[in-house]
């Protein structure tokens, strides 16, 4: 296993995003789902620079993004995006992508299960044989039942595996495994060779170190299965906005020279808390590491 990070939880140039990655000891990047916002040759470049790999892309399901959508141009859009995130993971030589396939945060459903299934089913597929034919490995992410409604748990995400083909795998997230299954080590084991990505975050969303966590007898069961892939970061600490904030460095008050979106900055907002200050998202960066690297 290697140390890998997300970068989605806060705007900031890839080189310097890079640049911390390498401090810090960690291996690879798993880079944010927006392939018109990266010139994927300049970035292999800054990878190769400090002895980098890209492990993959994560979707990033946004208003407008929604695989299970009853609207049939949205879910049309939504798996053009993605066979576009799976272009851009081939182009950067990485091995796998993270498909959440709903709008992240979207809890009402919009049609009937089996109308949602169907649609979910046709549209990874169709992924499915793009990802197959580019070498990149999908992943089906379960999120917790306050950010999804159709796939929140590993067998879940299992059953879509059966529906649509032998590769096609899942990823865990700790925080949301911790929410949703019965046993978090239970469900690793019923994944077992199927696991294409575990991502790394704390009970309370906070680095690892930073919560109630056995990191030993997580990483323990994750060898036990035979995983070899990335531990990746996605932490989203929360602001405190009260007295008894503990991080008064955390929150980020000067927009200037962030080069953010108004959606992206939403989704930051919404699924994140706020944009981190750099002094604080740093020290994340490198607590995360000192706590994992030496159990691997």
């Amino acid at each position: 296993m290697h140390l890998s990070m997300h970068n989605w939880m806060r705007s900031e140039p890839i080189e310097t995003t890079i640049a911390r990655l390498a401090k810090y000891g960690y291996k690879s990047i798993e880079i944010s789902g927006e392939p018109e916002q990266y010139d994927a040759k300049h970035v292999r470049g800054l990878l190769d620079h400090y002895n980098l790999d890209c492990w993959g892309a994560v979707t990033l399901m946004v208003d407008k993004r929604n695989m299970q959508s009853s609207d049939e141009a949205m879910r049309a859009s939504s798996v053009q995006y993605v066979k576009d995130c799976i272009q851009l993971v081939h182009d950067l030589d990485g091995q796998i992508l993270t498909l959440v396939p709903g709008t992240v945060g979207k809890v009402v459903p919009d049609s009937t299960p089996e109308n949602e299934w169907r649609w979910l089913v046709e549209g990874v597929s169709e992924i499915y044989d793009v990802a197959e034919a580019k070498g990149v490995r999908v992943g089906i992410e379960p999120l917790n039942r306050f950010e999804s409604y159709l796939i929140t748990r590993a067998e879940q995400a299992l059953a879509l595996c059966d529906a649509v083909g032998p590769n096609l795998g899942v990823v865990l997230d700790a925080f949301h495994i911790n929410i949703e299954e019965a046993d978090m080590f239970a469900a690793i084991r019923l994944v077992g060779d199927r696991l294409v990505d575990f991502h790394v975050a704390e009970n309370n969303r906070m680095p690892a170190g930073y919560g109630d966590y056995d990191w030993e007898k997580v990483i323990g069961t994750l060898q036990e299965i035979g995983y070899d892939g990335a531990l990746t970061a996605e932490f989203v600490a929360p602001v405190d906005r009260t007295p008894a904030n503990k991080y008064p460095n955390a929150l980020e008050t000067n927009f200037e020279g962030l080069d953010i979106d108004p959606e992206q900055l939403k989704f930051i907002i919404d699924h994140g808390s706020s944009v981190l200050t750099e002094e604080f998202y740093d020290w994340l960066v490198k607590v995360n590491s000192e706590t994992l690297l030496p159990l691997i």
